[in-house]
């Protein structure tokens, strides 16, 4: 009588496969990793891989069927003892990331350059400032000297301005003075008022009393006589800055209700 042999599944073709002898700790939980991984598939999340479950189908299900719960245990029993109860949740190995700081640095860079222009561009404009402030004021110089250069009430006016450092806007209020009380003579001088009547009279372009011009004349010009041009001009418009303040000199002395010179 000849016996029919006895077909198996795989299943069981599995459980009665032979377990290689030597096969080390490391292989057998590596090869199964890989063969769950396939089986159930693989979640990444945050610096972690997480094998998870999932639905098997086609070549992959007769993979991990191979590989199923009998041939497990059969490459299990080839693991030291105490290696520790396996758990459900899965196997959790760690995955590395590497960022790009390329487009940092690249963005670093640029707004280091903008703001290294806008600093230049504010410079450029402050140097631009001076270089136009200076040339007004050489300008300015220039016209002074001329005016000084040429004399006369002008240049005595101007003078004695730049000595008591007063803008020069300050000019035309002081000639109108000077022509009111003078007529631009350095060397006039008053006998007819109260002051000359007390042996006080007053002298020069703006007809200082000796004790004003004395108190008020510019220190650097204080060896000059009261008939001085430049130094009776300081004299007077000091005086008049002390009494009366800046706006009369600029007005061009006192004037009555009716817009009439009365003096300073």
């Amino acid at each position: 009588m000849v016996r029919t042999p006895i077909r198996t599944t795989p299943r069981h073709r599995a459980a009665h496969r032979q377990v290689v002898s030597g096969l080390s700790p490391q292989r057998s939980i590596g090869t199964s990793t890989a063969a769950i991984g396939a089986a159930f598939g693989v979640v990444t999340t945050g610096a972690f891989a997480v094998v998870l479950p999932a639905p098997m189908s086609g070549p992959d299900t007769a993979e991990a069927a191979e590989i199923g719960p009998a041939a497990l245990t059969a490459n299990a029993r080839t693991l030291p003892a105490g290696s520790g109860p396996a758990t459900s949740v899965g196997h959790v190995s760690p995955v590395g990331f590497i960022v790009d700081t390329e487009d940092a640095e690249s963005d670093a860079s640029a707004e280091d350059a903008l703001a290294s222009l806008d600093k230049a561009g504010r410079l450029a404009d402050e140097l631009a400032r001076l270089h136009a402030q200076q040339a007004r004021e050489q300008a300015e110089q220039a016209r002074i000297n001329a005016i000084i250069a040429k004399g006369g009430v002008d240049g005595w006016i101007a003078e004695a301005l730049r000595i008591t450092e007063l803008p020069q806007s300050l000019a035309p209020g002081i000639k109108k003075i000077i022509m009111a009380e003078s007529g631009g003579n350095p060397k006039a001088i008053n006998l007819w008022d109260s002051n000359a009547r007390r042996g006080t009279p007053s002298q020069g372009l703006m007809q200082t009393i000796p004790s004003t011009f004395k108190k008020f004349v510019h220190p650097s010009l204080a060896d000059r006589p009261i008939t001085d041009p430049i130094a009776n001009i300081t004299a007077g418009v000091r005086y008049m800055i002390a009494t009366y303040g800046i706006d009369t000199v600029r007005a061009g002395g006192r004037s009555n209700s009716a817009g009439s010179y009365i003096g300073y």
